[in-house]
């Protein structure tokens, strides 16, 4: 019997907000522990929580972005539980009646796209960190209270590269929408893994195994990739899987089981006393959804049909976002932004970095781009004199059509001065002609080389190589 994973994702994000999510304290990775702390984080008697506004918006906006329902009416629930890290011995979290639900992620995947559906994004507070030493474990409280949102997907997930694949477009919608800076090495992502197996062609799931705190979506891949074979093993034998939750030890490369599965009702979830029910007006949610951005696989898909950029570049400017913008501003002015694309990717962002520069930073007018390009494209200079022409409009902020001329670098492209010029270099270079006439092709570039040598790289490259042809053949 062949057997097929059914994987659904419940990814927590800590949000970009100044303050912690029910007080004042700064919401700030690397202080001094518990020195970003207060009696509402630390959960002292008598103290009352009161919701951070923006939270409430980056929650809803990410509703907006995942292509959610936004209900009229969410609300704060206490989820009941003890462990060190958490102070109040519950955690304020949305159980029944979340901030957005019902949505959808696309992204790319397997040379298609595809499509994985969002149960719900609920806002909640993050816990406080434990840190275990050889006699004695110490408890962190600064990161209690921050603001965190989990989204939980669908079980719509087949396998370990997608659920890699879907991982790193809902980081990248984040980032764009301004939502989570998403830094994994700050603990700003975590990610639990549900995953069941089931006969091919069957509806019904598995026994679901949870797979808790993985911190980073390579060690999502790597846990999946051993729990869905252990899985399939175990019923092949005959055996019997039962809800639980395991653990990833990324050293040994297995996962290791922590417990039995509990169920919601053992968290004991009651209505939040402390906490009035969220009712969004139209005017709270409209002022929200303007602040929604094009998102990462919408850019990528216009870039390449509005500028017919191939897929590589248009990633790149995905990725970078600034430099996407300065292509943008300029694209629009050229005939053929896809040569445009070229110098900003391949020069001008390699001069940035070896400068250690930004493009705020650049003397030259974003215009130039375009009229560098169309030199070249014009014939006016080669392309290796571009790359000179480039450098010194870099360091000078002169245009490229100013440096040309006062270098005198414009090519040469009239025909009977290159025929002198191929006629000198053919008879300088017997050997090279000879080669050329006995069928090795490479002789032309030899010969073409000489010619741009007499016209000390003036002469126009192509046009040369085609009269040189022309006349061996001859």
């Amino acid at each position: 019997m062949e057997y097929e994973a059914v994987i659904g994702l419940e990814t927590h994000v800590q949000l970009k907000t100044k303050s912690k999510m029910w007080c004042g304290c700064p919401n700030q990775y690397g202080s001094e522990p518990n020195t970003n702390v207060c009696p509402v984080c630390l959960g002292l008697p008598g103290v009352l929580p009161v919701p951070n506004d923006e939270a409430l918006r980056l929650t809803v906006l990410t509703g907006f972005l995942l292509n959610c329902e936004i209900p009229r009416f969410a609300k704060f629930d206490r989820k009941s539980y003890f462990y060190p890290d958490m102070p109040k011995n519950y955690q304020i979290t949305q159980y029944d009646k979340p901030s957005a639900a019902n949505g959808f992620v696309e992204f790319e995947f397997g040379g298609g796209l595809s499509r994985v559906r969002i149960t719900r994004a609920h806002l909640e507070e993050d816990v406080g960190k434990n840190t275990h030493f050889e006699r004695n474990s110490g408890v962190d409280f600064n990161r209690a209270g921050v603001p965190l949102m989990e989204i939980v997907s669908e079980p719509d997930l087949t396998s370990a590269d997608m659920a890699y694949d879907y991982l790193n477009a809902l980081k990248d919608i984040l980032i764009y929408g301004g939502v989570s800076d998403c830094d994994m090495e700050k603990g700003m992502v975590r990610c639990d893994v549900n995953i069941s197996v089931r006969p091919v062609g069957t509806k019904e799931l598995g026994a679901k195994i949870e797979i808790k705190n993985m911190n980073s979506f390579s060690g999502v891949r790597r846990a999946l990739e051993y729990e869905i074979p252990r899985q399939i093993e175990v019923l092949k034998k005959g055996g019997k899987l039962i809800q639980s939750t395991r653990r990833w030890d990324d050293v040994a490369g297995v996962t290791e089981e922590m417990r039995t599965k509990e169920f919601a009702h053992d968290y004991r979830y009651f209505p939040d006393p402390d906490l009035m029910p969220l009712a969004p007006t139209d005017v709270w949610l409209a002022e929200v959804k303007s602040r929604v951005v094009e998102l990462p696989l919408a850019r990528k898909q216009r870039f390449m049909r509005d500028y017919q950029l191939p897929a590589p570049d248009a990633e790149t400017f995905v990725n970078d976002v600034p430099l996407g913008n300065y292509f943008e501003q300029i694209a629009p002015r050229s005939k053929n932004p896809k040569s445009v694309a070229n110098w900003v990717i391949n020069n001008l962002r390699a001069k940035l970095t070896e400068s250690q520069t930004t493009l705020a930073d650049l003397k030259f007018r974003p215009e130039a781009v375009v009229e560098l390009a169309g030199l070249v494209e014009a014939r006016t200079i080669s392309s290796s004199t571009a790359q000179q022409v480039f450098a010194e409009m870099f360091e000078t902020g002169k245009s490229p059509a100013s440096i040309v001329q006062e270098k005198g670098l414009a090519q040469v492209s009239d025909m009977s001065a290159i025929e002198k010029l191929c006629d000198e270099a053919i008879a300088a270079n017997p050997k090279s002609v000879a080669d050329y006439k006995a069928g090795k092709v490479a002789a032309l570039n030899a010969l073409k080389g000489q010619v741009m040598k007499l016209s000390k790289g003036k002469a126009n490259p192509a046009l040369a190589g085609e009269i040189l042809e022309k006349k061996l053949k001859s």
